[in-house]
């Protein structure tokens, strides 16, 4: 079992920043790949970053250029950087961990809201 914790949602205007925070404890393996989703109102859950354990990552292009996703391996948390935000970065964001078993687990989740 791996268990996340969320933290660094919150309001903010556009074009302003907020950088999220995940810890993972439990069965975490630096082979894992950790990342973050979100989820707007009505809509479908979405890859927003990912990162591998040997550091490759992947963005949504509607991140690319705007949000950043690092990992602490010594600490098993995840970042992500969000500059820029538009009213579409909306969502409630949640981390995720792909294990090497081929589980998948979900943090509770954090609001962003990005106001006009």
């Amino acid at each position: 079992q791996v268990q996340l914790v969320e933290s660094g949602g919150g309001l903010v205007q556009t074009g302003g920043s907020l950088r999220l925070s995940c810890a993972a404890s439990g069965r975490v393996d630096s082979r894992d790949v950790m990342g973050w989703y979100r989820q707007a109102p009505g809509k479908q859950r979405e890859k927003v970053a990912t990162i591998t354990g040997g550091g490759s990552t992947n963005y949504a292009d509607s991140a690319m250029g705007r949000f950043t996703v690092a990992r602490d391996y010594a600490k098993n948390t995840v970042h992500l950087q969000m500059n820029s935000l538009k009213p579409e970065d909306t969502a409630v964001y949640y981390c995720s961990v792909l294990s090497i078993y081929g589980y998948t687990y979900w943090g509770q989740g954090t609001q962003v809201t990005v106001s006009s």
